[in-house]
């Protein structure tokens, strides 16, 4: 099986993956991979970051020779975290830049809208940051890194039950929204299997920015925690209406609350908020430390779990291409890709990462999931951090 590993020196990360071309390092061709991102608009918090995690995994393996002297290049079309747009984004990717395979869209509303597309024209949609259910049943040629929330959720809600002697919760989360619907249901399945009881369910519709309507019914019920399938941004404002509101409770919640947004808003509020992710700054592996380094010396800030898990897709995809003799013609290097990912292993930022093929659909081909582990972490001075 194709791998590569992620150690602690980038030289020796290049060296190991067999990246390095012939000498001289002249590259053959470029290689185009296209990225889908919201850098603007309301989920650029998530896309912004992700952008920077490409952009440094590919100035690292470009720097070191390219894949099989290819240098691999990316070209970016910022689908502003709308369906609509997305869709644009794709098929001028796909139809007009004509790229290898395309990174993305950034929420998994975008992902339903725009993979279809590059599935019908055979071209790889490898999401590092979708997590909702049935992402990979669009097609065969959908691909993930981003863990589902289906295997994040009952490990969070297992490790929060038990770190806070939890009996009853109340839920709040957006029903409009696929990444936010799906965790609700995942949620609520999860309750149910732990036994945990419900004491009122709550919903909001995107845009909402006042919920204390939702927060007033939720108190009277007197709940002893609350599980929020939110996004960053109304998960912090939810979080600061409690705290007005003289509630207390801790909040549960997926990896949509995994940004530095969260703190932003809700500061100190956030404090004790439990998430379950499969990327922590404190996991001090070789890989991720040197990914941390490199990302605060390029960007001047912190990495988040969608920069690393961008960053990791990137050697992914670099793994399959060495495995990969590109023939130049489009259609054919296009399926060549997606043949040679399921293969592929690596120790990355993440951790250790392998694909496992989706559930099994009738009548249809199905893509790979992410075949990841998932870490607790709890909110400490205005970050996460592991859950102990």
């Amino acid at each position: 099986m194709p791998s590569i590993t992620i150690p602690k020196s980038i030289p020796a990360l290049l060296l190991s993956a067999g990246l390095i071309c012939a000498a001289g390092g002249s590259y053959a061709a470029d290689v185009k991979l296209g990225l889908a991102a919201a850098l603007t608009g309301p989920a650029a918090k998530y896309g912004v970051a992700a952008k920077n995690g490409f952009t440094l995994a590919l100035d690292e393996i470009n720097a070191k020779g390219g894949v099989n002297g290819n240098k691999l290049m990316l070209v970016t079309e910022d689908e502003q975290g709308k369906k609509e747009e997305a869709i644009n984004a794709f098929k001028k990717l796909i139809f007009q830049e004509k790229v290898l395979m395309v990174f993305g869209p950034t929420l998994s509303n975008s992902a339903f809208a725009a993979d279809p597309i590059a599935n019908a024209a055979k071209t790889v949609a490898f999401g590092t940051s979708n997590t909702a259910d049935g992402i990979t049943a669009m097609g065969p040629f959908t691909y993930r890194n981003s863990v589902m929330e289906a295997d994040v959720l009952p490990v969070t809600v297992r490790a929060a039950v038990k770190h806070f002697d939890i009996k009853k919760v109340a839920v709040i989360y957006g029903n409009d929204d696929a990444f936010t619907k799906s965790g609700y249901d995942v949620f609520k399945a999860t309750l149910a299997q732990q036994n945990i009881p419900v004491t009122d369910t709550e919903a909001y519709a995107k845009g909402d920015v006042d919920f204390k309507a939702q927060l007033t019914k939720i108190k009277a019920t007197n709940p002893d925690a609350i599980v929020c399938s939110c996004l960053a941004e109304e998960a912090a404002n939810i979080i600061l209406q409690t705290r007005t509101l003289g509630m207390k409770q801790p909040f549960i919640g997926g990896n949509g609350l995994n940004s530095p947004k969260l703190f932003e808003i809700a500061k100190d509020a956030g404090e004790n908020t439990i998430m379950g992710s499969p990327w922590s700054p404190e996991n001090l592996t070789p890989a991720n430390k040197a990914f941390i380094s490199a990302f605060k010396a390029r960007f001047k800030t912190d990495p988040d779990q969608f920069a690393a898990q961008a960053y990791d897709a990137v050697y992914v995809v670099a793994a399959a291409l060495k495995n990969v003799k590109l023939s130049g013609k489009l259609a054919d290097d296009r399926i060549a890709l997606r043949n040679a990912l399921p293969a592929v292993k690596i120790e990355g930022a993440t951790g250790k990462f392998a694909f496992r093929k989706a559930p099994a659909v009738a009548g249809k081909e199905v893509g790979y999931d992410a075949d990841q582990q998932a870490v607790v972490n709890i909110a400490k001075g205005g970050k996460f951090v592991l859950l102990k």
